[in-house]
């Protein structure tokens, strides 16, 4: 449509997102400053006015001016490049509309007092119910996350109708933690297609209108972890302070690393387990081996009868080398008992135990989440699970009158998150103890289970995963092994 009615090649990213415009009904976009966000918000905008019957259509931003100068110009620039859509539609201050259907065919401006408390808010949305309805929103990155919620309610209550199309398209600069594309990409990022708009100039699909030798010479000056660099040329959102665990730019980071399996042959290969009782948690069974954690197995309402013999059987066919279960409570004392009766070696965790490293740590939990902290910032692959963005970013830390790092408490956790951590306690317990790997995962070497032994105490000594076949290369020289 963009080629057809306008005669313009979209750059790579903009025909990226309106390719994902029909699939997806939430689209969030970060964006660096100036890559022409605003332009597919029009786009998508005239697309859903010419192609669905009766559409209501609320364009939203950060201010009533801010709107007018922004996305309404926007919207009559490209209306006055295509003589389809001049014919059709008629543009006034506050109003686009089909002429031979003015009450009925419509896309309105919508605006909120700075003063607005939540429910002001949320009835600058009244009037939007319909078949077909969407929702614009540019600047959204200091949007009120309010009127997100509400609009997200118009578009599931269009969306479970047979024959009806609903839409949310969000975009923004990454500016606070506070707005809706935070809330967007971040918290909610499950639920949301999520673009990444940068002039970075490393990503190939990087916007072409900043250009790529002014961005690498702002980048070399001040620095990638610069919060000015991270909102204005790599769409980041800055560190959320520095009581966070984990920034989101981590998190997703390490989401995108991709390792071969091989790299990693000779590391342990530990499971994490993390056992539900009841209700709405779930149980996770999560597999690491060295920087690389696998997808998780998430089960519900699993009894102890059930869960034990099953995660033997995810150690069997993958041959791990511990399995490291929660015990802290509920039904993981009697996984852990069912396994080691059993003759598996598994490890119970007690969250609120003794940590290895005692001074520095109040606990066993803050030291194994600070150890994946670690893991994650020197080069760890998270899988793809759009929840644990939010999980491991929502954490925070601080000190005891010791001066030891002690975690928030996971009742905190979960009351601000909606859900409990059980998919990133899980990973967590991959930290809890070292592990050794076994000796035929040593292969090629005289007196294995020896070498295995001095890897075991090297392991403890240093209290990390670490490359079993690092000290052989440098005792002989094949570092090439």
């Amino acid at each position: 449509m963009v080629g057809e009615l306008f005669g313009v090649e979209p750059d790579a990213w903009q025909a990226d997102v309106l390719d994902a415009f029909p699939i997806h009904p939430r689209q969030a976009m970060m964006c660096c400053k100036g890559p022409g966000k605003t332009a597919v918000l029009a786009w998508v905008g005239w697309n859903f006015l010419l192609c669905y019957p009766n559409p209501k259509i609320a364009a939203m931003s950060i201010t009533a001016k801010n709107l007018k100068d922004n996305l309404w110009t926007e919207m009559s620039k490209w209306r006055s490049r295509s003589k389809l859509l001049a014919h059709l539609f008629e543009v006034t201050a506050e109003r686009i509309f089909l002429k031979e259907q003015p009450d009925t065919w419509w896309m309105s401006a919508r605006s909120w007092p700075q003063t607005a408390d939540p429910q002001a808010l949320a009835d600058t949305l009244a009037g939007l119910w319909a078949d077909n309805v969407m929702v614009l929103i540019d600047e959204a990155g200091s949007i009120p996350p309010a009127v997100l919620a509400t609009a997200q309610v118009i578009i599931a209550n269009a969306s479970g109708k047979q024959g009806c199309h609903a839409h949310v398209v969000i975009a923004g600069n990454t500016t606070s933690h506070e707005g809706a594309l935070y809330d967007a990409a971040v918290k909610h990022r499950e639920q949301w297609h999520v673009t990444e708009i940068t002039a970075d100039p490393d990503d190939p699909k990087r916007t072409p209108r900043i250009p790529v030798e002014f961005a690498r010479e702002q980048i070399q000056e001040y620095g990638r972890d610069n919060p000015w660099i991270m909102v204005n040329f790599l769409a980041k959102f800055p560190q959320q302070g520095l009581n966070t665990l984990l920034s989101a730019d981590e998190v997703i980071t390490a989401q995108r690393r991709h390792y071969h399996e091989d790299t990693f042959a000779g590391f342990p290969k530990i499971l994490g387990v993390d056992v539900a009782q009841y209700g709405d948690d779930e149980s996770v069974i999560f597999k690491r081996q060295g920087k690389i954690a696998f997808t998780p197995l998430r089960m519900r309402g699993l009894s102890p009868l059930q869960g034990g013999p099953h995660t033997a059987r995810i150690a069997n066919e993958w041959q791990a080398d511990s399995i490291q279960i929660d015990c802290s409570g509920g039904w993981g004392g009697a996984w852990h008992e069912f396994l080691t009766s059993s003759g598996y070696s598994a490890l119970g965790v007690q969250f609120g135990g003794k940590p290895g490293k005692e001074g520095r740590y109040a606990n066993k939990r803050a030291e194994m989440y600070w150890e994946l902290a670690d893991w994650v910032r020197d080069g760890g692959a998270l899988p793809p699970v759009p929840e644990m963005v939010s999980g491991l970013t929502t954490m925070t830390f601080s000190y005891d009158k010791n001066g030891a790092v002690l975690m928030e408490k996971k009742e905190q956790i979960k009351a601000r998150l909606g859900r409990s951590p059980d998919l990133e306690d899980a990973l967590a317990c991959t930290f809890a103890y070292p592990v050794a790997p076994r000796a035929s995962a040593l292969p090629g070497f005289s007196g294995a289970r020896e070498y295995a032994g001095l890897v075991s105490h090297s392991l403890h000594v240093r209290g990390t995963d670490y490359d079993p076949f690092e000290r052989y290369a440098k005792e002989t020289g094949e570092h090439n092994a």
